[in-house]
């Protein structure tokens, strides 16, 4: 007859090590990562010894070491902030703009028809172009730069929403109908949900963009 104590420790048996970190860690991909990482590191310092020049290109060892300098600098630190909050403060005024214009024109054809011709041309105008109105409409300081982070983008987000939006199965709004949920609940809890992964990577692009943008 088989020990009921047995029973009870093997019911606490922890599982294998390899299937609690199963799904979490690839190992392959971090490999793989740190190959490329290591080609690259190899390839920069054999070129950097090729120049023998530290303004043309320096080494991956003196870059890891004004590095490490600009960490612990003050008046970098401060400017990194500073930079940090015109990124944060563009895409903010973005994604307020880009995601009520996305829906408005994802929701509704006639929004979609009037809007459109605007946003067009608008979004085809190179970013540098910007920078002398913008220096005459809002003059030097904080606001050409929000300015131009927000201008960059706010077509990312309006262009992903409008796609999310309008990619949303049409059988998920008359299911959701049939339960009972009005203009509102179809909104909160059917389009926003279903586009979001779109509006993420509209949010992702002017992210970056406004980054690039920002000096």
């Amino acid at each position: 007859m088989e020990n009921p104590e047995h029973k009870v420790r093997a019911s606490f048996r922890l599982p294998p090590v390899n299937a609690i970190f199963q799904g979490r860690v690839d190992f392959r991909k971090a490999f793989y990562r740190l190959v490329t990482f290591s080609l690259l590191t190899g390839l920069w310092q054999i070129v950097a010894l090729r120049y023998h020049n530290t303004l043309v290109l320096p080494s991956p060892l003196a870059t890891a070491k004004a590095f490490l300098f600009a960490i612990f600098d003050a008046e970098i630190l401060l400017n990194l902030l500073l930079t940090l909050k015109r990124v944060g403060i563009g895409l903010s005024i973005a994604m307020v703009i880009g995601l009520s214009l996305g829906f408005l024109m994802g929701y509704f054809k006639i929004a979609n028809k009037l809007i459109d011709p605007v946003i067009g041309p608008l979004r085809q105008v190179p970013i540098m172009a910007w920078v002398p109105l913008t220096i005459v409409w809002f003059g030097l300081g904080d606001g050409p730069t929000l300015f131009l982070i927000a201008m960059v983008g706010v077509f990312p987000i309006i262009l992903n929403t409008i796609s999310g939006v309008q990619a949303v199965p049409m059988h998920y709004y008359h299911a959701a109908r049939s339960m009972g949920a009005g203009r509102w609940g179809l909104f909160t809890r059917v389009t926003i949900p279903a586009s979001l992964p779109d509006i993420m990577t509209g949010v992702r692009i002017a992210l970056s963009a406004g980054w690039m943008s920002v000096i």
